[in-house]
């Protein structure tokens, strides 16, 4: 074969080889871009929302002892707001957080805390003693269920700014503010908040179970998937 005739079949081969090139790299690219549309359409999983930093806070328990939010690292943690005087028309949140500590008592956490926390917002009247008497008439769990309560300035931080419910005192020492849940998980990361009057518990133990489902599979690929999810905002409809 001559020199001209080589140079003629590479320059026929040149562009056939360029092209499959092309072509295999467009169908590598596609593979992943078709994944992510699949992901995002179908929705193989569901998450909980990230809202944000949860506030820090330093509390005194119902039996004078302080607890703050680092106490509460690595638990999932269920919080109400309140007053042990809360009557009508307070709504008080203490009937839901009953039902949940009864659902979190037969509930295959695998391994995981799950801890509930009623924040008193009437530091003056709601002393130890009555946040302990308060706690025994709900038939609350020692070991599983905290009430604290904190200075006027303390708590206005926390709950107002922290956990965005606002609250007032009137002159005759009553509060009033809006019920309100929020859940906690173990990374301090505020995943729910639930504004909408008393939720129904089924929701607050269906995202419980959703929590408790990610943070057992938050480490290798299967936490890639949980991220993945997060990005593609994968929420259950409420």
């Amino acid at each position: 074969m001559n020199i001209t005739s080589s140079r003629a079949m590479r320059k026929t081969l040149d562009p056939l080889n360029s092209k499959k090139l092309a072509l295999l790299w467009g169908g590598l690219l596609t593979i992943p871009l078709l994944a992510v549309i699949v992901f995002a359409v179908a929705q193989p999983i569901k998450v909980v929302p990230r809202i944000g930093l949860a506030p820090g806070f330093i509390f005194t328990d119902m039996h004078g002892r302080q607890l703050t939010n680092e106490d509460l690292r690595g638990q999932i943690v269920i919080y109400n707001f309140t007053t042990t005087s809360c009557e009508a028309p307070c709504i008080d949140t203490a009937p839901i957080m009953q039902a949940l500590q009864e659902f979190v008592k037969q509930l295959d956490t695998g391994g995981i805390p799950v801890t509930l926390v009623t924040i008193s917002l009437d530091p003056e009247r709601d002393t130890p003693e009555r946040l302990q008497a308060y706690a025994r008439r709900l038939n609350a769990d020692p070991a599983r269920w905290h009430f604290v309560t904190g200075s006027p300035e303390r708590l206005k931080q926390v709950v107002g700014g922290g956990f965005e419910l606002y609250y007032t005192q009137d002159e005759h020492g009553v509060f009033h503010f809006a019920p309100m849940l929020a859940i906690v998980d173990g990374n301090g990361i505020l995943r729910a908040r639930y504004k909408r009057g008393l939720e129904d518990v089924a929701i607050a133990e269906r995202d419980l179970m959703l929590m408790l489902e990610e943070a057992r599979n938050s480490s290798g690929a299967a936490g890639l998937v949980y991220e993945a999810a997060h990005l593609f905002l994968c929420y259950p409809t409420y």
